[in-house]
């Protein structure tokens, strides 16, 4: 994911599964993050003998003071990847913000979501512009570590608290013409895929394996967005790009009228999405996995996930750092 204009795109993105970005483009790329509609409503406030106001939500204590005084979370995400996240006129609406509304209610303070590159979202938090990244992003021990694709340490890592689990998409087009049935399908043809994501690294793998199984040669093109990389398969370059499955799914339900694509998934190798907090930000860490508890517990999560139908996509409890 390149450097590229700070507007928001109302396109749908494949991110899943993002690898952090190298230290050299994200540093640029954390200036590219630009407010993009406050999306979420805090807890109710009570005031106070003094005159201050008291927020009476459940886990408000739970929060760093810096955080409740400001009274928001704000957080990094790229909002060209629906149903997940993405623009809709000037607000980031889709599932992960609708999970952070339900979790603003257990905290009494509002998540500000803002938009950027995906490949420069980790940066922009320890940077200090962000709180938090919530955007599709797989949690793995590679981003936990700090580790670029090449196992090179590029930073100090994040911590993740995990909502979510999805596994691989392909979405190929209508009518699958290449008869594409799983990944081993893809040898010998070309990809399209988003720049800086995990699907980016099993393009890469896929084309290592289909190398040493001795099958013909499988390539892939990555693109600053999964918009740009759905286009060359819709226009025949490519024959499948790869996706998080929800975000497979509902592309092939809505783009073109649901007559460009279908989607393929690949249940065998499900991952944990997780939002990203800095390594020594424990104390926002944990009021965010007691939020997201709580919400599991009180319905509310389900609803979110229902709504987009995305409900098998759901976990019984949060975890912390819970990716491989």
């Amino acid at each position: 994911m390149t450097a590229r204009s700070t507007r928001c795109t109302t396109a749908a993105k494949t991110r899943t599964s993002r690898l952090a970005a190298v230290a050299a483009i994200a540093v640029a790329g954390s200036m590219l993050l630009t407010a993009c509609g406050d999306q979420t409503e805090g807890g109710s406030a009570t005031p106070t003998k003094d005159g201050a106001s008291a927020n009476t939500a459940p886990l408000f204590s739970k929060l760093p003071d810096a955080i409740q005084k400001a009274g928001v979370i704000k957080v990094g995400t790229d909002a060209t990847y629906a149903p997940m996240e993405f623009k809709k006129g000037a607000e980031i609406v889709g599932l992960d913000p609708d999970i952070a509304a339900a979790m603003s209610k257990q905290l009494g303070v509002k998540f500000v979501f803002e938009s950027g590159t995906f490949d420069t979202l980790l940066t922009s938090m320890t940077t200090g512009r962000t709180n938090a990244v919530m955007s599709s992003m797989t949690d793995t021990k590679a981003r936990q570590e700090g580790l670029d694709d090449k196992g090179k340490k590029t930073g100090a890592g994040v911590d993740f608290v995990d909502y979510f689990s999805a596994s691989t998409g392909i979405l190929v087009k209508k009518g699958n013409p290449e008869n594409i049935k799983s990944l081993d399908d893809l040898c010998g043809k070309k990809l399209a895929v988003q720049r800086g994501t995990t699907y980016e690294q099993a393009a890469k793998d896929q084309a290592a394996k289909c190398e040493k199984d001795g099958k013909p040669k499988l390539t892939f093109e990555s693109y600053p967005t999964d918009a740009e990389a759905q286009t060359r398969v819709k226009a025949g370059g490519a024959v499948a790009d790869l996706n998080d499955s929800p975000v497979a799914a509902y592309i092939a339900q809505t783009a073109g009228g649901g007559n460009d694509f279908e989607a393929i998934a690949n249940k065998t190798d499900a991952g944990l999405f997780g939002i990203a907090v800095d390594k020594k930000n424990t104390q926002l860490r944990d009021a965010l996995k007691e939020a997201l508890d709580a919400i599991i517990k009180d319905g509310t999560y389900k609803a979110a996930l229902d709504k987009w139908n995305a409900g098998d996509g759901a976990i019984p409890a949060a975890k912390i750092n819970g990716g491989s």
